[in-house]
């Protein structure tokens, strides 16, 4: 088993890596956003929750309002940024199958575990 309290602390962190699963926490500054044009995990699907805050997910060109209770699947490939249109912190969770960065938070290539 392997326990995390999340923090919430500036910008992105991987929680703890299982062999087929990865958890992360992502805080994104009001104003400020992860991710664009040319971001995508080419070897795992993206499940985002969101904690807190107000932003907006931009999936392949579609918007759609994320607050509070939103969850999100961003399948392997996608194009995808997430923005924080509101006035405070926009915080989420967020799950990968498989894991989608190394243990130095880099991303890893498809196919790479």
């Amino acid at each position: 088993m392997q326990y995390k309290h999340f923090r919430f602390g500036k910008g992105f962190r991987v929680a703890f890596t299982l062999r087929r699963a990865q958890a992360a926490e992502m805080v994104i500054a009001p104003g400020d956003s992860e991710g664009g044009p040319d971001n995508r995990h080419r070897g795992a699907d993206q499940w985002l929750y969101v904690v807190s805050g107000t932003g907006v997910a931009i999936v392949e060109g579609v918007r759609r309002t994320l607050r509070a209770g939103s969850l999100i699947a961003i399948e392997r490939g996608e194009r995808h940024e997430i923005r924080n249109t509101g006035r405070s912190l926009l915080k989420t969770v967020n799950f990968y199958t498989p894991p989608a960065y190394d243990p130095d938070q880099d991303p890893l290539p498809a196919g790479k575990r």
